[in-house]
């Protein structure tokens, strides 16, 4: 049996401060085997850095996975994916972009094979428009990278809530998990599906609560008052901070049998 930790999506500095916070005091009590969280939000609402990594680095989480910001700020992105074999970006875009959409690792005598793929629905023109199925971009890396004995988690970073119920059905039974993240706002879905795959349509964001999606209400407000105003996209650094996850539980046979939805404030 395992026990895995997924975070979603890391927003900001109040992000990584309530994740540095509460982490710790969820592996003491949950005791997780796993922790992967995604990162593609950390700095400053967009993209990933060196140094925001590295302020992270000690609570030692085992992979990050990422989306349609991780490249937001290019070199350094770069430069992570450089320097960090754990950060992961969605696979099923084009080959030319750094990094991989996978990672393999092991503890405790358990292989473990962590996938990131990204949805297409409204967001066909995101990563220079070359977002390709992922549903059959599963097929494929299931048959190209899976191990009998692994336990899979996909990251599926997506916008319709369509697309992750459809795709959950589709991995089930050939995943232990399949967590969905992008739209930041957890959903109430959190299941084991027939097949043994821990599915839930949006893990929800870890950072400012009472922003609109991490984003400060003023400048979303402004921007639906009048359509015609510039958006500024600042992440909100103030007030209660949140954090959300989801922990699942395996049997010996790599089936999920539990999944439980986590929420904390700071």
């Amino acid at each position: 049996m395992a026990k895995i930790l997924f975070i979603g999506d890391i927003m900001g500095k109040g992000g990584r401060k309530v994740l540095s916070e509460v982490l710790p005091q969820w592996k003491e009590k949950y005791s997780p085997d796993v922790v992967i969280v995604n990162v593609e939000n950390m700095a400053h609402g967009k993209g990933v850095t060196p140094n925001t990594i590295e302020s992270i680095a000690s609570l030692n989480i085992d992979c990050y996975t990422s989306g349609n910001h991780v490249f937001d700020k290019e070199e350094l992105a770069k430069e992570c994916f450089e320097k960090y074999n754990n950060l992961i970006r969605p696979s099923n875009i084009a080959s030319t972009y750094p990094g991989h959409g996978y990672y393999r690792f092991a503890k405790k005598g358990q292989q473990y094979l962590t996938i990131n793929l990204h949805g297409t629905v409204f967001l066909e023109k995101e990563f220079g428009g070359t977002i390709t199925n992922p549903f059959l971009a599963l097929d494929k890396l299931l048959i190209e990278q899976g191990q009998k004995g692994d336990i899979i988690i996909v990251d599926l970073h997506a916008d319709a809530t369509s697309e992750k119920v459809a795709f959950g059905l589709y991995a089930d039974g050939r995943v232990t998990g399949v967590f969905g993240t992008h739209t930041h706002v957890p959903t109430a879905d959190a299941r084991v599906l027939p097949g043994g795959t821990a599915y839930i349509t949006d893990a929800g964001m870890t950072g400012p609560r009472d922003g609109v999606i991490g984003v400060k209400k003023e400048n979303v407000l402004a921007k639906f008052l009048d359509p015609d105003s510039k958006f500024k996209n600042e992440v909100m650094e103030e007030g209660v901070m949140m954090i959300n996850g989801v922990l699942i539980e395996t049997s010996v046979d790599g089936k999920a049998v539990k999944i439980e939805k986590l929420y904390q404030e700071i």
